[in-house]
Parts: structure tokens; C-alpha cells; sequence
């Protein structure tokens, strides 16, 4: 099965480039900068959302400057999915959830208060299964543009020279 994307040409992915960039730019800028007319770049944004290669728009907002001082990563193990996503929805500090292979089946990102926030938390998720949280220091690269996967940009594997 092919990751490859069809169908989009250098106009459509410098549409969501733009749009991830800043989802706030008027059809008109983004018009501007593409070197299209508004109406045109607004039929693409409709097709590339009707196509589901747009999923919506939403703010980006600063969890420390609402008032959660901490954010973590809290690693889950195995524990009943049903249980764990009834347990996920009912927890407002979990940012992020992610079902995943390997020794944890689990990993939560939060945004808490402080230590004591911390604790009531992840003894939560422990009460279910065991637990792993790691405090995140700080985050050098956050919500990254995602341009469509192409197979030519994959560079090659560095082999070791043998001297066969």
C-alpha cells in the first residue's frame, strides 16, 4: 500500500503550507501570495477540505499562560480501550492521547497546574494500569507543517563502507 498522496499539485500544497502557517490568512492574501485570484484559491481550500486533507481550524493557545505550569507525557500500559477512552474523556488535562504499539500501549500528553495537579492526574490513569510520566522541559519544535508525503524526499541510508 502506497503512502504516496494523488492528486495535489506545487498550488494545493503551498495551500496548506500557508494555511498551517497562519489558518487566519484571508482567501484574498492567500490569493496574493500564490499568485491566484480569491476565487480560485477559495475552490481549492473547498476541495482540499471536502477531500479531508483539511480537517478544520483551530486556535493555538498558550497552556502556561492559562495557568497550567507543567506539561507531561504519561506512558500507560495495557488496560481495556474502552475503559481507558472513558477515562481520557473525563480527564480536561489530557491534550493529546495516543493508542500505541510497543511496551506502552498508551501515551498521554497533559497540561497541569503544578506538582500536586500532577499527581491527582497520573494516580488517576494509575488506578487503571501502571504509569511512566516524564515532565516536558520544554518544546523546540511544536505543531510543524505537514506537507504531503512524497517518496523522493526520503534520503538514502548512509552505508558503511566495508571494503568488500
Amino acid at each position: 500500500m502506497s503512502t504516496e498522496v494523488p492528486e495535489l499539485d506545487a498550488s494545493d500544497t503551498r495551500i496548506l503550507e500557508e494555511l498551517q502557517r497562519d489558518a487566519r490568512t484571508s482567501m484574498a492574501e492567500l490569493g496574493r501570495t500564490l499568485h491566484l485570484s480569491q476565487p480560485a484559491v477559495t475552490e481549492r481550500v473547498r476541495k482540499l477540505e471536502i477531500a479531508g486533507f483539511i480537517k478544520g481550524y483551530r486556535a493555538v493557545v498558550d497552556v502556561q499562560r492559562l495557568g497550567y505550569g507543567i506539561r507531561a507525557l504519561v506512558r500507560a500500559g495495557r488496560v481495556e480501550y474502552a475503559r481507558m477512552l472513558q477515562l481520557i474523556e473525563q480527564t480536561p488535562e489530557v491534550v493529546n492521547a495516543f493508542n500505541v504499539t510497543g511496551d506502552d500501549h498508551w501515551v498521554l500528553e497533559i497540561a497541569v497546574i503544578d506538582v500536586e495537579h500532577l499527581d491527582a492526574v497520573v494516580t488517576k490513569f494509575g488506578l487503571l494500569t501502571d504509569t511512566s510520566t516524564a515532565i516536558v522541559l520544554n518544546m523546540p519544535r511544536e505543531h510543524a507543517s505537514v506537507l504531503p508525503a512524497r517518496r523522493e524526499n526520503i534520503k538514502p541510508v548512509i552505508r558503511k563502507v566495508t571494503g568488500r
